[in-house]
């Protein structure tokens, strides 16, 4: 440790609201025996950071905990290098090498039990950002429970762009949803049925709503044999952007790609499929007149997605139920993945299938944590922002696709 600060610089919450809300500077973490210190290469800003500091103690993961007494270090995204391993890991890591950390960590909790409601009586799930500590700062302890959840997850290609690794979680997000679907097919009708996961391959793939998260569906969409894929969005801009990004990829991947206005959809679909509905439906969208409007686009056998999360108050959709019935539909949901989606979505972006650069929109350096955080909040960002907690950049930038030739210029000093 004797090359590493004693203190570095973090994003700190310690209690509701955006005032409560800084950039300080805090004891470098020391790691225990089964415990590991990472530095922060990269770090992305989620929606969800939103919420967290909205709703501060009251936060679900948060299980009790007083962030007046024990403040949170930000952060769920992010990619990192192993800087010291705790002695019961040595051999079993590698220092040096790279990894990204799965947020949601399915474990229960082993330290500071204390803190938690009922010293954690029940709890299964924990999470970076949250009761852990988060990538929004210089360097991070990866504690007991990630290990135990397999939650560090090295990234195949060490050469992978700081930035595209980084927001490899949020994509993650997409593909477990996509992984949520399942088709029942059979060889011919005297044989079983057997469940076969993902969209359907040389099916029709519908996604409504191309915002940042959309688009990712997009993105991993393509990379699954499908043979269709219409998508939806109000905004032209949107549509337009759509297109650019995505209609070289789809035409690489034998993929018929439309991108239409809402008004247009069910023709689209109905001239796409023949008349026979849409295989699969991601709805990334949360608004209740969207999903009621969106599910009678599936065709027999289909699957629909609700992605996007409802408003409290806006739980509650009508859904003809004999469509389901009769036409032995599926629904289903996703919320966050699993280190498995993040070890697929790390293998996509190195073996091509995948390219983060086109969901990049900011860059900045920690110091602007805050004002990212912000631009989220305000919906003033069409897609991710990335920060590098290691440059001093006088100022954030948008930018219209960050590719690894633009980071490397930036971390050379040539940009």
């Amino acid at each position: 440790m004797a090359h590493l600060p004693q203190t570095m610089r973090a994003v700190v919450l310690r209690g509701q609201g955006f005032d409560n809300l800084a950039l300080e500077d805090v004891p470098l973490p020391r790691p225990g025996p089964n415990q590991a210190l990472v530095r922060v290469d990269a770090a992305g800003i989620c929606a969800s950071l939103v919420k967290m500091i909205a709703q501060g103690n009251d936060h679900t993961f948060l299980y009790g905990w007083d962030l007046a007494q024990f403040p949170s270090i930000l952060g769920d995204e992010g990619s990192v290098t192993l800087m010291q391993l705790g002695q019961n890991l040595q051999g079993q890591y590698s220092v040096g090498m790279r990894y990204v950390v799965q947020p949601a960590v399915d474990a229960i909790p082993v330290n500071h039990l204390e803190r938690y409601r009922d010293n954690g009586a029940g709890i299964s799930k924990i999470a970076c950002g949250y009761t852990l500590p988060g990538h929004l700062a210089e360097y991070m302890l990866v504690p007991e429970e990630v290990f135990t959840a397999q939650c560090l997850i090295p990234i195949p290609d060490q050469i992978m762009a700081l930035a595209h690794a980084a927001i490899a979680e949020p994509i993650s997000c997409c593909v477990s949803g996509q992984f949520h679907h399942m088709h029942l097919q059979q060889e011919a009708l005297t044989k079983p049925r057997k469940a076969v996961v993902g969209l359907k391959r040389g099916g029709t793939t519908v996604v409504i709503g191309l915002g940042s998260m959309g688009r990712m569906h997009v993105d991993v969409a393509l990379a699954q044999g499908i043979a269709n894929l219409v998508a939806s969005d109000p905004m032209a801009s949107r549509r337009d952007r759509a297109l650019s990004d995505f209609a070289a990829k789809a035409r690489a991947n034998n993929c018929q790609l439309k991108v239409v206005h809402p008004d247009d959809l069910a023709a689209e679909i109905h001239t796409s499929t023949g008349g026979r509905g849409a295989d699969d439906l991601i709805i990334a969208v949360g608004h209740p007149k969207v999903v009621e409007a969106s599910v009678p686009l599936l065709g027999k056998g289909g699957v629909a997605n609700f992605f996007g999360g409802l408003k409290h108050g806006q739980e509650f959709v009508s859904l003809n139920a004999n469509r389901i019935h009769y036409d032995e539909t599926v629904i289903t949901g996703s919320s966050g993945g699993t280190a498995w989606d993040i070890a697929q979505t790390l293998t996509w972006i190195s073996d091509g299938q995948l390219d983060p650069s086109r969901h990049i929109a900011k860059i900045g350096g920690l110091q602007h944590a805050i004002e990212m955080i912000n631009d989220v909040r305000e919906q003033r960002l069409d897609g991710k922002a990335v920060l590098y907690p290691h440059q001093h950049l006088e100022a954030a930038f948008e930018v219209p696709e960050w590719t690894a030739q633009d980071e490397t210029a930036l971390l050379t000093g040539a940009r």
